[in-house]
């Protein structure tokens, strides 16, 4: 009897070391919202877009800053109507200016004549934000060459309370942005950042917002600021060892992710409209045109990530008619090409073990229902068009909620009864976007070839999009 037991007692044992072995992070609450959101604006904005510099000084007076027209509510107005889901403000960025009368500071809009002082471009463009129902975040650079206290440890504190008084005066903070530049101050001295002062803090204070740097600890930057993240695309990466900064992983994993990476920290792909980050009036002509933004949408969100594209507002505080025409017609041709989705009168199948299954699960234009197999070795997806139909672009999401799984994956465009191509891709993730040349196609089938577990497909889509916006 006793040996019996021993065997029950190895074989339970072994099978809780398999599981817990399966045992892969997940997005929380809060970082699956984020990848929901896709694509939203980033706005830099200070005295440098007054000096034309890049990187401040931190010694350009305050008088500088004077947006005589400033107009939060224009920012807004474009963003909405250009399908962007929220805007990001470069609250304080390297020069140290404050675009909020920071208590802690006394380089701010305060010290400007700008409203005789009495201005504050975060109260201005939180409350447009709520207006026209964008979700609100905050770059703020922990490197300061202004601040007399940047270099010592009391300068930690300071950019505690900046933070506090952010949250206070301005949230609900739905992103803060972490540039992990580190310079010198006023002193000469650089700053030892106290990280995990700043993260425990701000989980503290809004457990809510998510935290983006180098190494997360809730986004990721994708290690470049050309607008793509990498072909391979794991919202999966390690950490230890590494730090904000100069001591970030290498740029290709921050692109690639890790595939056995212990935490979830997806990757967000920023990248200017113009050539600089901030606006520069000989920039006027260089405004990205719609079609190459539509090539940024494919290579971010279409390869699981989510763009944070810069637009930078001019010296009146005002967006430029270049930058809103740009991304009106950036809109109009995401929503042209995206609009009809040939898979929702499709039919869905799970083909499993010689037994073929119907399912509306991958056609259902809802992201809440999911389709798995549980062997995948033995078992293929299919959409099976009603019709033979010319196609150029084929979108898979995956059950993110479940995990990321699928790291390779075969797609055959199939006409009558023969594969007409074959489209290998790595990750899907959120979202991927596959563009091909246009073919005839009567149905689609998705073989997962290799997966870290069970693969659950949420969505497919099938388009025909315009066929200049398809490399070939």
């Amino acid at each position: 009897m006793k040996h019996y037991l021993f065997i029950l007692f190895l074989c339970c044992s072994l099978i809780s070391i398999g599981q817990k072995k399966q045992i892969q992070p997940r997005p929380n609450n809060y970082q699956l919202a984020w990848h929901d959101m896709e694509y939203y604006l980033f706005v830099h904005f200070g005295p440098n877009t007054f000096t034309g510099k890049e990187w401040g000084e931190g010694i350009e007076p305050e008088d500088i800053f004077n947006p005589t027209e400033l107009d939060c509510k224009q920012w807004c107005r474009i963003a909405k109507a250009a399908g962007a889901k929220g805007i990001i403000i470069t609250a304080k960025h390297h020069d140290g200016f404050c675009l909020w009368p920071s208590k802690f500071s006394k380089h701010t809009v305060r010290e400007s004549k700008w409203k005789n002082g009495k201005g504050d471009v975060l109260r201005e463009l939180s409350n447009a934000c709520k207006q026209y129902g964008l979700k609100f975040g905050v770059y703020l650079s922990p490197w300061d060459r202004n601040h007399p206290d940047y270099g010592t440890n009391k300068y930690n504190g300071v950019f505690v309370n900046m933070m506090k008084e952010i949250i206070k005066n301005y949230g609900p903070i739905w992103e803060m942005w972490w540039d992990g530049a580190n310079g010198e101050g006023p002193n000469g001295k650089k700053q030892i950042y106290n990280w995990r002062l700043f993260e425990n803090t701000m989980r503290s204070i809004a457990p809510q917002t998510v935290i983006f740097s180098d190494i997360g600890p809730d986004i990721r930057w994708v290690g470049n600021e050309n607008g793509f993240a990498g072909k391979t695309n794991w919202n999966l990466l390690d950490t230890v060892g590494f730090k904000r900064g100069e001591g970030a992983p290498p740029n290709d994993t921050l692109q690639q992710g890790n595939y056995w990476g212990k935490n979830w920290i997806p990757a967000e792909c920023d990248v200017s409209i113009r050539p600089g980050w901030f606006y520069h009036k000989e920039e006027d002509a260089k405004v990205k045109p719609p079609h190459q933004l539509f090539e940024l949408y494919l290579k971010s969100v279409g390869r699981g990530a989510n763009l944070l594209l810069n637009v930078p507002p001019d010296e009146r505080g005002l967006i430029n008619g270049n930058d809103s025409t740009a991304l009106l017609e950036f809109k109009k041709l995401r929503e042209d090409n995206f609009n009809t989705n040939l898979a929702l009168k499709a039919r869905g199948e799970l083909h499993y073990k010689g037994i073929i299954y119907s399912t509306n699960k991958l056609t259902d234009n809802n992201t809440a229902t999911s389709e798995t197999i549980p062997d995948y070795k033995q078992g293929v997806f299919w959409i099976k068009l009603k019709q033979e139909e010319k196609i150029n672009c084929i979108v898979l999401q995956e059950a993110i909620d479940k995990g990321q799984q699928i790291s390779r994956a075969k797609i055959s465009l199939i006409n009558g009864s023969q594969p007409v191509e074959n489209l290998n891709i790595t990750t899907v993730g959120h979202k991927r976007i596959i563009t091909f040349p246009a073919q005839l196609v009567s149905a689609i089938r998705i073989q997962i070839e290799d997966a870290k577990a069970a693969p659950f497909l949420s969505e497919v889509g099938v388009y025909l999009i315009d066929e200049k916006l398809v490399e070939q």
